[in-house]
């Protein structure tokens, strides 16, 4: 994973510990905080909540566009190579 994107050490390092409620959707360019109540909620987060920094902005609407716009049904078709992490994603090769 590239951790470039991140703003600061503290976020790089929680983002790879499984005792922090930190998720990384990389395909989204998304970050989140998940609601410790025994289900699968996450709450997503703009801002690093170690230095306040500002998060990449989601890929998630352009993500879907883009799979529409070239005839993939995300629930159905496999999704190609570019869409599945951050490095790729943005450029939608």
């Amino acid at each position: 994973m590239d951790l470039s994107i991140f703003c600061c050490d503290q976020m790089k390092y929680a983002i790879d510990q499984p005792d922090v409620p930190l998720v990384f959707w990389p395909k989204f360019r998304e970050v989140g905080l998940q609601v410790l109540d025994g289900g699968s909620s996450i709450a997503l987060i703009s801002v690093c909540p170690w230095c306040g920094g500002k998060l990449p902005d989601s890929l998630r609407e352009r993500w879907f566009a883009e799979l529409e716009k070239r005839g993939i049904d995300p629930g159905t078709d496999e999704i190609p190579a570019e869409f599945k992490n951050s490095e790729l994603a943005p450029e939608f090769r």
